[in-house]
């Protein structure tokens, strides 16, 4: 019931979902202009700000470069991979593919075949009332790394967890069985912070490997110093900037109610 909670509830706290009731009060109380006209401005004034390129960037950055990897990538027992970057081989998918965080996949991969570590530890299971996938995501980043050259013996599997939390406190049981107290963590940038935080209570020493960035130096620089063009089209509300908003403000949601439990 909490893992359903968790992924449920916060929809009514993000940009779109928050918009939505407004405008939904707004016509329920067709009778009360005044509070009408209220709704319907707070409603446009979240979804322009939430939707502002200037905005989602500035979010991002405040945790995408919150823990940025060495500049030497130190070695380590185990490179320890969170799910979230693959999708299921569910026809007509001739097999196990990557989405947009499917760099996590792709770095782990190479930081093996750099020999940072010896083995791969793959974190995710599927949220139980979910039956949207036939394979977890520890199964499909096993089948992709050992596409890409991992030695299907390197690979260890963790397939129980449905969130983050569960990720941490399942693949701890399993490394600490192995006597690991040192692992490099891989996963997206926006979810580092929370993920490393999470690692480190259980103990481990943690070198952060983050990658999917959607905040680059190049596109901050270029994004706070456009040309006159660029400007205009940055004033437009953007959904792929409300999406970025919206994974900001779920990770900083996260980060307060993994606070609040203890687990941080």
């Amino acid at each position: 019931m909490f893992v359903y909670l968790s992924k449920i509830l916060p929809l009514f706290v993000y940009p779109l979902g928050v918009v939505c009731f407004f405008i939904l009060m707004a016509l329920i109380l067709d009778k009360h202009n005044r509070l009408r006209r209220v709704l319907l401005i707070f409603a446009l004034i979240i979804l322009l700000i939430s939707s502002n390129r200037w905005v989602s960037f500035a979010l991002a950055r405040s945790l995408e470069w919150r823990d940025l990897p060495p500049e030497e990538m130190p070695q380590a027992p185990v490179i320890v991979v969170l799910g979230g970057g693959t999708e299921s081989a569910d026809p007509p998918r001739p097999m196990s593919e990557v989405n947009s965080a499917g760099d996590r996949v792709i770095y782990a991969a190479r930081l093996y075949q750099e020999g940072v570590a010896p083995h791969i530890l793959v974190s995710g299971g599927n949220v139980d009332f979910s039956t949207s996938r036939g394979t977890t995501p520890a199964e499909e980043m096993t089948e992709l790394l050992t596409l890409m050259g991992v030695p299907e013996n390197a690979i260890w599997q963790q397939q129980d967890s449905q969130n983050t939390h569960e990720d941490a406190l399942y693949s701890a049981e399993i490394l600490t069985e192995k006597n690991i107290a040192e692992i490099i963590l891989v996963t997206s940038a926006i979810h580092m912070p929370r993920a490393k935080a999470l690692f480190e209570h259980h103990g481990f020493v943690v070198t952060p490997a983050p990658v999917d960035f959607a905040i680059t130096e190049q596109n901050w620089e270029s994004s706070f110093h456009p040309e006159v063009g660029e400007f205009f089209l940055y004033l437009l509300p953007n959904a792929s900037a409300l999406s970025m908003t919206t994974n900001v403000i779920k990770e900083y949601l996260g980060l307060f109610m993994y606070g609040r439990q203890g687990w941080l």
